[in-house]
């Protein structure tokens, strides 16, 4: 026991020793040498406790940054504001203000959506106008159409949206159905390109019982540029009212059939033009 008391007292001794030094201003190495005390874990235990002096601190480039950090947090900016600002991680950022009281808010959750609304609404309207100028120049890249250009064009539009003949139901017709004003009018004009005559054109109308027929019919006249009066009867589609329609309101005109009368000859030759077409397609792909 007496052992092990004098040992207690003689660590007690070298402690207060220790941390008079360290108070006065010595670094560790120079506490080790003033005491021959050459055990580092015997050093630390001697000094636990005591910060070391500021001269013996090594320059951390972050101070800086940690007391702006600081400073900013007080302030209070919130972790992105602060990360956006000094370009450092939020990891470190939380790790230097941990110990400061969190911010108040700066808006009201109110506020708050009304500020992501209009970030939204900058962001998709930055967007539009980016696809609107997408669209300007990719239509003037297409400048005017030769003849054979539009030919070409209507042979694959007419084979993408015309009606075909199968070989269960042998209908060798021209009738088109689009929606799309723009797509009948580059049909129509390929079909003038082919010499079909305006009279061997017929039109019709398809649209859902629950729009307005009239309405429609006055707007695809328009399109095709003729009297109302000489569109067939129009086609009415019965509603069911277990699914929910979305082709509806005023942008709603249904559909547009075009038919050519006596159209069986060339509905063989643009089955032979859309061959003629495939095969060199396949040619190219090896």
């Amino acid at each position: 026991m007496t052992e092990i008391t004098g040992k207690h007292a003689d660590f007690e001794d070298l402690r207060e020793r220790a941390i008079a030094l360290r108070r006065e201003g010595h670094s560790l190495r120079q506490i080790r040498d003033k005491l021959k005390v050459f055990n580092n874990d015997l050093l630390h235990r001697l000094v636990q406790g005591e910060p070391p002096p500021e001269w013996t601190r090594r320059p951390n480039a972050k101070d800086d940054l940690r007391e702006r950090a600081r400073q900013l947090r007080l302030q209070g900016w919130t972790y992105d504001r602060i990360q956006a600002e000094l370009g450092c991680s939020k990891s470190s950022i939380s790790l230097w203000v941990r110990d400061l009281p969190k911010p108040e808010p700066r808006y009201s959750p109110e506020e708050q959506r009304g500020l992501m609304r209009e970030g939204l609404r900058k962001y998709r309207d930055a967007q539009g106008e980016r696809r609107e100028q997408l669209k300007v120049a990719a239509r003037a890249e297409i400048g005017e159409m030769s003849d054979r250009e539009l030919f070409l064009l209507g042979v694959g539009l007419y084979w993408a949206e015309g009606a075909k003949s199968k070989p269960y139901a042998r209908r060798e017709s021209v009738l088109f159905v689009n929606s799309d004003p723009d797509m009948i009018n580059v049909y129509l004009a390929w079909l003038d390109l082919l010499g079909v005559a305006p009279e061997r054109l017929r039109y019709r109308v398809m649209i859902h019982e629950s729009a307005d027929v009239a309405a429609a019919e006055r707007f695809w006249a328009d399109v095709v540029r003729v009297d109302v009066a000489v569109f067939q009867r129009t086609t009415l589609k019965k509603h069911n009212p277990k699914t929910v329609r979305k082709n509806t309101g005023d942008d709603y005109h249904g559909c547009l059939v075009v038919t050519v009368r006596q159209g069986a000859d060339l509905y063989c030759r643009i089955e032979g033009w859309w061959k003629g077409i495939s095969a060199d397609a396949d040619g190219r792909l090896g």
